[in-house]
């Protein structure tokens, strides 16, 4: 495999990552008005898509093989539990 198709390859496996973590940090403050944080938008989508990153990997290792519907449920968990965790625990 060359080095293009490698990064290609693990673009495409980050991408529901970043993408899941982008969109809750960005819809979190228009749809609940009680959680606020007073992380930024950015420091709240980096939390966010590490914790689905690391989720995606561990449904990797687990399964053998990304694209199980386990993980990506997994994933949306995750994601839902580190954005809570950040308006809730991290409110300062």
């Amino acid at each position: 495999m060359s080095l293009i198709g490698l990064l290609d390859h693990l673009l495409n496996f980050i991408a529901p990552a970043v993408v899941v973590g982008l969109l809750v940090a960005a819809l979190a403050p228009r749809l609940t008005r009680k959680a606020r944080s007073n992380h930024s938008w950015l420091a709240q989508s980096a939390i966010n898509s590490v914790a689905c990153a690391l989720v995606l990997l561990g449904g990797l290792v687990i399964f053998g093989h990304d694209g199980k519907m386990a993980t990506y449920a997994a994933m949306v968990l995750a994601c839902a539990s580190s954005q809570w965790f950040a308006a809730k625990a991290w409110r300062g």
